[in-house]
């Protein structure tokens, strides 16, 4: 299944979740599961913005974008960390208001049933795309994947602690708790807005990345070639690597690029999804760079 197939599948399901959350707060008139089905009212959002972005990642180069639109991505996760903060504060205003005004719980038996419901599908489907996400290096649906997750550690956390209630009789919990919830999805929202900007201020690789490349890298270097200069970066689903490949300054152009293409191969197969770009020099030659003149 694409990525784009799974994120359909997403907001398909946080359709249902919201449906169900609404109709557990409205039967039980609880503060934390209204908490709970404002979560899902971003699932909704997310997963819409993020399969806009998804598809417009996927576009082929242009005249205006070089280099592939992979970046959108990035906005994505962005944009759902945005409304995790939105919610969590409509959330907290709720459960304040809830705190200075107690109100009896009503059928809370059927409310925790269908949150249960709920999370369940949201626990099987945040699974399946967490799965693809590290297959796809998708980080639109890896943010989807992960907030879904947290929208199920949420429902556990309401239903344990509404069944709290209904033992003790303490209505104070019911507010506590969804404080408790909105506090949880804020950390998640810095996470991922912290992730997305990390994406787009072009960071490296992941470690198991770097390290297959300098492998490879190392199977090519012997007296006559060597590597420097080796600088990596993410953009969305893409992966690139540049560096500067040093050969004797006696060999002909043609054997030259012949051995750069089979660096480029290699490194290609070792990781993939990367794009390598490899300058030639010959081993007399040092490129220089951060020259304070360059900074100005």
């Amino acid at each position: 299944m694409q990525v784009s197939a799974y994120l359909k599948l997403s907001i398909a399901v946080a359709l249902a979740t919201i449906a169900l959350k609404t109709g557990a707060w409205w039967v039980s008139d609880s503060v934390s599961l209204l908490s709970d089905a404002l979560e899902s009212l971003v699932n909704l959002a997310g997963a819409i913005f993020a399969l806009a972005m998804v598809t417009i990642a996927a576009r082929p180069p242009d005249d205006d974008h070089p280099y592939g639109h992979h970046k959108a991505e990035y906005f994505s996760s962005g944009f759902e960390g945005v409304l995790i903060f939105a919610a969590a504060l409509a959330i907290i205003w709720a459960a304040v208001h809830r705190f200075i005004d107690p109100q009896p719980l009503k059928d809370v038996g059927l409310g925790i049933a269908l949150s249960v419901v709920s999370s369940a599908m949201n626990g099987v489907l945040a699974y399946s795309m967490l799965r693809k996400a590290r297959e796809a290096r998708s980080m639109a649906l890896e943010g989807d994947a992960r907030h879904l997750f947290t929208d199920v550690w949420t429902s556990a956390g309401v239903v344990v602690g509404l069944l709290a209630v209904q033992a003790t009789g303490w209505l104070w919990l019911d507010p506590a708790i969804a404080i408790a919830v909105a506090l949880n999805i804020l950390r998640e929202g810095a996470a991922l807005v912290w992730r997305s900007a990390g994406g787009l201020m072009d960071e490296a690789v992941d470690p198991q990345a770097l390290k297959d490349i300098q492998e490879v890298l190392a199977g090519f270097e012997h007296n006559t070639i060597r590597f420097d200069h080796v600088t990596t970066r993410r953009a969305g689903q893409r992966r690139f690597v540049d560096l500067h490949m040093h050969m004797p300054p006696s060999w002909s152009l043609g054997r030259a690029a012949a051995v750069r293409a089979s660096v480029e191969q290699a490194l290609m197969s070792a990781v993939p999804g990367l794009r390598a770009t490899i300058q030639l020099l010959p081993s007399d030659v040092e490129a220089h760079f951060d020259d304070p003149k360059d900074l100005i």
